[in-house]
């Protein structure tokens, strides 16, 4: 071990610790963009990853070799059932909560015996949040919707219980806003009335899950050398650095994967409501067949089949061309291997 290195550079990044399991299943957004639009609107929507295909599209980006010639691009199928705004929230602009409001009635679809069975709203606590609200809402500084995705309907998922997350209203003033979500409290959204085809959204979702694992697969660390005096082994770090002062960045063994992560600037190349143009024969793998609305999104997203993902406008987009992209081709042949 003479001849050994005394150093050698920092493995993983230090930006992705600690890694350790995601506390959510589906995470909920940090952080939200700043909207200059005028009409207020939704920033996020639930989706379920389906698998992934490719497609022939036009090339839109300009100066780019293949500009205005088709091209080959992988892409992600998320289904996304409708979700269903069943409260609003109401925050100071530190992010104290002013008052909710929560809607009379909501569509039987939405199926809360199983996660909210035991909640019961009292109609004149519930009006006298709203008269709060309005009397306050020169105070505000953001609002949000608490929305459930109908997946009753989805029988690739084979779940009732819906998944609930908070989305933030952005465009528009605050009184608009309350308008807005006062108008489509306890109605059925749409992604199409979300989303465009051809923006750009952050796809925030729980990478698929490892279990604990050791150095080599977790840090991509180098084996040390196999001889007959290695008491210790040859798959491990090394010395671990002082045990004192600052902390050690060595690569240790530990919990890899189910971790949150985001995606960003994923393309909406496609957003449609007939499930055979993208159904391939088969169905998908350990997924199924897509049966309602879905996105099509350009390249990779993380996390395993039926995996639910939070879908968020850009919080930080680069300049892309305004028209949809033309998509030519779409490949349904079978994925079963």
């Amino acid at each position: 071990m003479g001849h050994r290195k005394l150093s050698s550079p920092r493995r993983g990044s230090a930006g992705l610790r600690p890694r350790k399991r995601s506390s959510e299943f589906l995470p909920t957004p940090r952080s939200w963009p700043s909207l200059t639009s005028e009409t207020p609107t939704l920033m996020g929507f639930i989706g379920y990853k389906a698998g992934m295909t490719h497609i022939y599209m036009v090339n839109d980006k300009q100066r780019s070799e293949t500009f205005g010639k088709e091209i080959f691009v992988p892409v992600t199928v998320i289904e996304t059932p409708p979700i269903v705004p069943m409260a609003l929230r109401v925050y100071t602009p530190k992010g104290n909560i002013i008052g909710e409001y929560w809607a009379q009635d909501l569509p039987k679809d939405l199926n809360l015996q199983g996660r909210m069975r035991h909640f019961k709203v009292d109609a004149e606590d519930n009006n006298k949040s709203i008269e709060k609200i309005k009397q306050n809402i020169e105070k505000a500084g953001y609002i949000r919707i608490v929305a459930g995705s109908i997946t009753k309907n989805v029988k690739a998922l084979g779940k009732k219980v819906p998944d609930v997350s908070e989305i933030q209203v952005g465009g528009g003033n605050i009184n608009s806003q309350l308008d807005y979500v006062m108008s489509i409290l306890g109605k059925t959204v749409e992604v199409d009335s979300v989303f465009k085809v051809g923006q750009l959204i952050d796809v925030i979702g729980v990478t698929k899950g490892k279990g604990f694992q050791g150095v080599v697969k977790r840090y991509s660390t180098v084996e040390l050398p196999r001889w007959h005096k290695h008491r210790k082994g040859s798959r491990k770090a090394g010395t671990k650095g002082p045990s004192l002062g600052t902390p050690s960045y060595t690569p240790q063994p530990g919990q890899m994967g189910f971790h949150r992560r985001t995606s960003y600037n994923k393309r909406i190349l496609k957003i449609s409501s007939d499930p055979n143009e993208i159904n391939p024969a088969g169905g998908f793998v350990n997924y199924g067949f897509v049966s309602g609305k879905y996105v099509v999104v350009k390249g990779s997203v993380q996390g395993s089949k039926k995996r639910p993902l939070f879908l968020r406008y850009p919080i930080r987009p680069f300049q892309i061309p305004a028209e949809a992209p033309q998509v030519t081709y779409i490949d349904i042949f079978s994925k079963q291997g």
